[in-house]
């Protein structure tokens, strides 16, 4: 039996880029994590130890920083492309680049009742978070990909859990109004690279709101499918969208044995375990 090396890749993780863009009237706060993977013919490193085709993955971190200092990293998309640009032309082994890119939000905080100009605080609302890989194709050979992370959401009623399969290890209560609390983690796909990207981000964020506030939920599961319906419905082009939602459970805490009513008002949140509903929603082949 003969053995094989099937597939290689490496890159750099977690590079953590700040920009500051010092304007007369105040500064500009951009705050990302960035991730590179190359895939190509590095075999002679793996097998005979050779690393001549091998760009190193500190260089890779270098690259990062330099073009960010060079050009806008606003689309976080257009960032993402250029460095699959950058990396496809960085050595003749490398046959497919790949960028992940997570943007960390900030908000200025207020003085006087006016935002300051140089001072932010985290700000909420969830992760912008793009993945762009390129095989050296051209527009045809990019892929990209747009998303949200740590999108966390509740609605104190409009929800319930009823008329669920049953068997000798079920002890869950049905109820028809329930907290639904989720943080939302979705990935979708455009039809084409021209996209204005940042607006369309936005948008697509806004509709996923607006469709988990919009019904009552028979399940997470149909939320899933509205929500997914809802951004293909409004935006023409997203191709697809992907959800992951963990059922962030808060359970009706018992304060009978306290001689207390408790009509839907005191739960008690919980962490582990939860439930895990995942999703994907697409346009049909015409």
């Amino acid at each position: 039996m003969s053995i094989v090396l099937s597939h290689t890749g490496y890159g750099k993780s977690e590079i953590r880029l700040v920009k500051v863009t010092r304007r007369r009237h105040g500064h500009d706060l951009r705050d990302l994590t960035v991730g590179v993977k190359l895939e190509g013919d590095f075999d002679a490193a793996y097998v005979d130890a050779d690393n001549t085709g091998l760009l190193t993955t500190d260089t890779m971190r270098n690259a990062v920083y330099a073009l960010a200092k060079e050009r806008p990293i606003d689309p976080i998309e257009s960032f993402g492309r250029r460095l699959v640009d950058h990396f496809l032309g960085a050595g003749a082994g490398v046959t497919r680049a790949r960028v992940d890119i997570s943007e960390h939000p900030w908000a200025r905080l207020e003085v006087g009742g006016r935002p300051h100009e140089h001072a932010f605080q985290r700000a909420g609302g969830g992760n912008r978070v793009a993945t762009v890989a390129g095989d050296g194709g051209g527009v045809d050979g990019i892929q990209i990909e747009a998303g949200i992370d740590d999108l966390l959401v509740l609605k104190t009623t409009g929800s319930g859990w009823e008329g669920f399969l049953r068997d000798r290890f079920t002890a869950l209560p049905e109820t028809s109004d329930r907290i639904l609390a989720t943080i939302i983690t979705a990935r979708w796909s455009y039809n084409g690279p021209e996209i204005e990207f940042t607006a369309a981000w936005r948008a697509v964020r806004q509709t996923i709101l607006e469709a988990f506030c919009d019904h009552y939920s028979p399940s997470v599961q149909f939320t899933l499918h509205h929500m997914g319906k809802a951004v293909l419905d409004a935006r023409p082009e997203v191709e697809r969208i992907s959800f992951s939602l963990p059922n962030k459970h808060h359970l009706l805490y018992d304060l009978e044995r306290f001689g207390l009513e408790n009509k839907n008002e005191i739960f008690q949140a919980t962490d582990e375990p939860y439930g895990l509903i995942e999703g994907t929603v697409e346009r049909s082949p015409a």
